[in-house]
């Protein structure tokens, strides 16, 4: 009769048999016979429900979790989640219930974590199992997620900032923040522009694109030349001192703590500020998109460019036309115009 019977080899258990005319040889794991007898009949009626029902009735969150990490998917944030859905099969596990577990893993966290550490994950593992044909791919709706407030600094906060790193006698901060503000580098990459990098005669410096993985150009303004030409460097080490983002960070902070001014981290300082500064100076956004390498008008104008003068600028628009009446000498009445 077909089917699976226990075999003791090297002191350890197996199933070995024929189900659905599949050869089987699968180890149980344990040396006494009676779990052993108990795992053969559990495994045994996998397969058959397997036979008759598909991969979708059986597999379970662990063997797709054991599927994804032989794939190289990251693991970081799913040993609660095996707790979680420990023995669940695949296709019962439903949307909700990962919000769910979303709620009570991430309690004391922002929306945004438990997206991440909670829901991405989850979804992960469950559609690469999906693409495995073990189950129906899922889609879990993420918690709405507060857009961070971006704060971008003016020509005054940075003359306040030089002036406060010059008297501190650091020349090589002072000149990164301008070149961050003046030319929407990112601040690792600013941490890796080596003396090689720069060329003064051209006013341009080469910047090696960390999200990109190419080199790009960067052209500087004289007033930037004359710092940048003026720093202390050696072949090889960051022109502008720092090798990290984090040691610039650190001593921006300070900085601006002895200079009176709100400390406004180096990403918005810089980048975020470039792009503000810009069009609020006329650039047009495509102007700004390709000197700070934005690949999309969205990016600026949504996420960094900023319009607090947007109501005074239009109100202003107004009173130029109010000033002109000679431009309007014609009004439309009855759906013709007339002087």
């Amino acid at each position: 009769m077909p089917g699976l019977k226990i075999q003791r080899r090297g002191g350890i258990f197996y199933a070995v048999g024929t189900v659905a005319g599949e050869r089987v040889r699968k180890s149980l794991g344990t040396r006494d016979p009676g779990v052993a007898e108990e795992l053969r009949a559990q495994y045994e009626a996998k397969l058959w429900k397997r036979r008759s029902y598909g991969e979708e009735a059986v597999r379970t969150f662990e063997e797709a979790v054991m599927l994804y990490a032989e794939a190289g998917g990251e693991l970081t944030y799913l040993e609660p989640l095996l707790h979680r859905f420990r023995g669940r099969v695949l296709g019962t596990i439903r949307p909700e219930e990962i919000r769910q577990a979303a709620r009570a893993l991430g309690a004391d966290k922002k929306a945004s974590t438990r997206n991440r550490q909670v829901i991405t994950p989850t979804c992960a593992v469950i559609n690469h199992a999906a693409d495995a044909g073990w189950c129906a791919r899922i889609s879990v709706a993420r918690f709405p997620v507060e857009k961070p407030r971006r704060v971008a600094v003016d020509r005054y906060w940075i003359d306040v900032f030089l002036a406060q790193a010059d008297s501190d006698s650091l020349p090589h901060l002072a000149a990164a923040m301008l070149f961050m503000w003046q030319t929407g580098t990112r601040v690792s990459e600013t941490a890796r522009v080596l003396p090689e990098h720069v060329d003064l005669r051209n006013r341009v410096i080469l910047l090696e694109r960390t999200k990109t993985s190419r080199w790009d150009r960067r052209y500087i303004s004289q007033e930037l030349l004359i710092r940048i030409a003026n720093l202390p460097s050696t072949q090889g080490q960051p022109i502008f001192g720092y090798a990290s983002r984090f040691g610039l960070r650190n001593r921006m902070k300070a900085v601006c703590r002895r200079a009176g001014i709100p400390f406004v981290p180096p990403h918005q300082a810089g980048r975020h500020s470039f792009a503000s500064t810009a069009l609020a100076m006329g650039a047009t956004t495509k102007e700004v998109m390709d000197a700070g390498g934005w690949k999309t008008a969205r990016m600026v104008l949504e996420i960094y460019a900023h319009t607090n003068e947007a109501s005074r600028s239009i109100a202003d628009r107004f009173d130029a036309e109010l000033a002109q009446p000679e431009e309007r000498n014609t009004q439309v009445v009855d759906g013709k115009r007339g002087n």
